[in-house]
């Protein structure tokens, strides 16, 4: 009788297990986690019933589904506007960055411009002074030329500087040439102030002329 009885509890308790066993699977395939029909079809099929394998949403709770919709859509919202705001940022740093480079290209340009505007400025005044240069050069050649009366009549209508300057390349002129200058008969000839102010810019300025 003892060895009856533990086998009847021992069935019993088998019988119990595969009801849970059971009962919890066909729960699972209620919910759509799990096809336990799709499990069990050949167990069905001996039994002669025809049962459907397939498991979709409309088998599941609808409630549940809806639920489990809305929390994925609401989740990737969220994930598209991280996303979108990454993008605008992104867009706004372009901005930034573009509109910096328009700045530096139009402090360039301004740069560019005003170098220019200098080495014009510079190369006319290089071309004035060449010019001016070669003006004294030729005006000292014909003074040596000339008459001393006409040659101190041009000296008295140049400017103060002009007349320094000529007078100097007159000199290094006759230097050069082993000739007597004759800058000390025209300063002779001409007015005595005038004289006297050419001699104090001759010592208190520079050689303008070279």
């Amino acid at each position: 009788m003892a060895r009856g009885s533990g086998i009847g509890k021992t069935l019993a308790l088998l019988v119990l297990v595969i009801i849970l066993i059971l009962g919890g699977m066909l729960w699972f395939d209620y919910l759509g986690v799990i096809n336990a029909k799709k499990l069990f079809a050949p167990v069905y099929g001996l039994l002669g019933m025809q049962v459907q394998t397939s498991v979709s949403n409309a088998d599941a709770d609808p409630a549940l589904a809806a639920n489990l919709d809305e929390d994925r859509l609401a989740k990737r919202l969220e994930a598209l506007n991280i996303y979108a705001e990454e993008l605008t940022k992104r867009e706004q740093d372009i901005a930034a960055k573009e509109a910096e480079n328009t700045q530096i290209a139009q402090k360039l340009e301004e740069t560019r411009l005003a170098l220019e505007e200098r080495e014009k400025t510079f190369n006319n005044e290089v071309k004035k002074y060449d010019d001016r240069n070669v003006n004294i050069v030729q005006n000292a050649k014909n003074l040596n030329s000339m008459r001393p009366t006409d040659a101190v009549e041009i000296l008295n209508a140049m400017e103060d500087q002009d007349v320094i300057d000529t007078l100097r390349k007159v000199e290094e002129l006759a230097a050069a040439e082993g000739k007597a200058s004759q800058v000390s008969n025209w300063l002779s000839m001409m007015p005595p102030d005038r004289v006297a102010a050419l001699q104090r810019k001759m010592t208190s300025k520079p050689v303008s002329i070279q």
